[in-house]
Protein backbone atom coordinates (compact mmCIF):
# COMPACT_ATOMS: atom_id res chain seq x y z
CA UNK A 1 0.00 0.00 0.00
CA UNK A 2 1.17 3.54 -0.65
CA UNK A 3 0.19 6.81 0.99
CA UNK A 4 -1.62 7.83 -2.21
CA UNK A 5 -4.15 5.05 -1.60
CA UNK A 6 -5.35 6.68 1.64
CA UNK A 7 -8.19 9.17 1.98
CA UNK A 8 -8.73 12.02 4.43
CA UNK A 9 -11.20 10.91 7.10
CA UNK A 10 -10.47 7.22 6.56
CA UNK A 11 -10.05 5.07 9.67
CA UNK A 12 -6.85 3.13 9.06
CA UNK A 13 -6.57 1.16 12.29
CA UNK A 14 -8.35 0.37 15.51
CA UNK A 15 -6.53 -1.63 18.18
CA UNK A 16 -6.73 -2.28 21.90
CA UNK A 17 -3.89 -3.01 24.30
CA UNK A 18 -4.37 -4.62 27.71
CA UNK A 19 -2.48 -2.97 30.56
CA UNK A 20 -1.76 -4.80 33.81
CA UNK A 21 0.01 -3.84 36.99
CA UNK A 22 2.83 -6.18 35.94
CA UNK A 23 3.22 -4.12 32.74
CA UNK A 24 3.60 -0.98 34.87
CA UNK A 25 6.28 -2.61 37.03
CA UNK A 26 8.19 -3.72 33.92
CA UNK A 27 7.90 -0.23 32.41
CA UNK A 28 9.05 1.40 35.66
CA UNK A 29 12.08 -0.89 35.75
CA UNK A 30 12.93 -0.20 32.10
CA UNK A 31 12.37 3.56 32.22
CA UNK A 32 13.62 4.28 35.72
CA UNK A 33 10.32 6.01 36.58
CA UNK A 34 9.64 4.47 39.96
CA UNK A 35 6.99 7.00 41.03
CA UNK A 36 4.82 5.00 43.45
CA UNK A 37 1.54 6.26 41.94
CA UNK A 38 2.23 3.78 39.13
CA UNK A 39 2.56 0.75 41.41
CA UNK A 40 1.17 1.38 44.89
CA UNK A 41 -2.56 1.91 45.53
CA UNK A 42 -2.00 3.70 48.83
CA UNK A 43 0.45 6.15 47.24
CA UNK A 44 -1.88 6.77 44.29
CA UNK A 45 -4.84 7.42 46.60
CA UNK A 46 -2.72 9.67 48.84
CA UNK A 47 -1.95 11.70 45.71
CA UNK A 48 -5.69 12.12 45.06
CA UNK A 49 -5.98 9.47 42.37
CA UNK A 50 -8.69 6.79 42.38
CA UNK A 51 -6.15 3.97 41.95
CA UNK A 52 -2.78 3.16 40.38
CA UNK A 53 -2.30 4.90 37.02
CA UNK A 54 -0.28 3.98 33.96
CA UNK A 55 2.79 6.05 33.12
CA UNK A 56 1.92 8.70 30.56
CA UNK A 57 4.93 7.82 28.44
CA UNK A 58 3.90 4.15 28.52
CA UNK A 59 0.50 5.16 27.14
CA UNK A 60 2.15 7.27 24.43
CA UNK A 61 4.44 4.35 23.63
CA UNK A 62 1.45 2.09 23.02
CA UNK A 63 -0.01 4.66 20.63
CA UNK A 64 3.22 4.94 18.64
CA UNK A 65 3.34 1.13 18.60
CA UNK A 66 -0.17 1.09 17.10
CA UNK A 67 0.95 3.49 14.35
CA UNK A 68 4.12 1.57 13.54
CA UNK A 69 2.38 -1.81 13.55
CA UNK A 70 -0.24 -0.45 11.13
CA UNK A 71 2.52 0.84 8.82
CA UNK A 72 4.29 -2.53 8.90
CA UNK A 73 1.13 -4.62 8.44
CA UNK A 74 -0.13 -2.40 5.60
CA UNK A 75 3.23 -2.61 3.84
CA UNK A 76 3.58 1.16 3.75
CA UNK A 77 7.14 2.32 3.08
CA UNK A 78 7.18 5.32 5.42
CA UNK A 79 8.85 6.50 8.61
CA UNK A 80 7.35 8.17 11.64
CA UNK A 81 8.73 11.72 11.72
CA UNK A 82 6.50 13.46 14.27
CA UNK A 83 4.42 12.33 17.21
CA UNK A 84 2.62 14.50 19.73
CA UNK A 85 -0.02 14.07 22.39
CA UNK A 86 -1.42 15.83 25.41
CA UNK A 87 -2.40 13.95 28.52
CA UNK A 88 -6.13 14.43 29.10
CA UNK A 89 -6.92 11.87 31.81
CA UNK A 90 -4.94 9.12 33.51
CA UNK A 91 -5.30 5.46 32.62
CA UNK A 92 -6.57 3.84 35.82
CA UNK A 93 -5.19 0.31 36.23
CA UNK A 94 -7.10 -1.72 38.84
CA UNK A 95 -5.33 -4.68 40.46
CA UNK A 96 -8.03 -7.06 39.22
CA UNK A 97 -8.51 -7.15 35.47
CA UNK A 98 -6.19 -4.26 34.67
CA UNK A 99 -7.18 -1.75 32.01
CA UNK A 100 -7.43 -1.51 28.26
CA UNK A 101 -6.23 1.30 26.02
CA UNK A 102 -8.13 1.66 22.75
CA UNK A 103 -6.46 3.47 19.85
CA UNK A 104 -8.14 4.47 16.60
CA UNK A 105 -6.19 6.16 13.82
CA UNK A 106 -7.76 8.32 11.12
CA UNK A 107 -6.19 10.17 8.23
CA UNK A 108 -6.27 13.87 9.13
CA UNK A 109 -4.11 15.34 6.35
CA UNK A 110 -2.56 13.83 3.27
CA UNK A 111 -0.27 14.92 0.47
CA UNK A 112 2.01 13.21 -2.04
CA UNK A 113 4.74 12.34 0.47
CA UNK A 114 3.20 12.39 3.94
CA UNK A 115 0.16 11.57 6.02
CA UNK A 116 -0.91 13.00 9.35
CA UNK A 117 -2.96 10.70 11.54
CA UNK A 118 -5.27 11.81 14.29
CA UNK A 119 -5.62 9.18 16.99
CA UNK A 120 -8.46 8.78 19.42
CA UNK A 121 -7.03 7.20 22.56
CA UNK A 122 -9.34 6.08 25.33
CA UNK A 123 -9.58 3.85 28.37
CA UNK A 124 -12.74 2.96 30.28
CA UNK A 125 -14.74 5.21 27.96
CA UNK A 126 -12.60 8.30 28.66
CA UNK A 127 -10.22 10.03 26.26
CA UNK A 128 -6.79 9.77 27.85
CA UNK A 129 -4.73 11.55 25.17
CA UNK A 130 -6.18 14.52 23.31
CA UNK A 131 -5.12 15.45 20.76
CA UNK A 132 -2.75 12.74 19.57
CA UNK A 133 -1.13 13.15 16.17
CA UNK A 134 1.46 11.27 14.13
CA UNK A 135 3.09 12.23 10.84
CA UNK A 136 4.51 9.63 8.49
CA UNK A 137 6.71 10.49 5.51
CA UNK A 138 7.27 8.19 2.54
CA UNK A 139 10.81 6.79 2.30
Amino acid sequence: MSLSELAVGETVFSVAFPVTRADLVAYADASGDQNPIHQDEAAAKAAGLPDVIAHGMYTMGLVSRAVLEWVANAGIDARLTEFSARFAKPVIVPAEGGAQIEVEGKVRKLDDVSVELAMTVSSAGEKVLAPARATLVAK
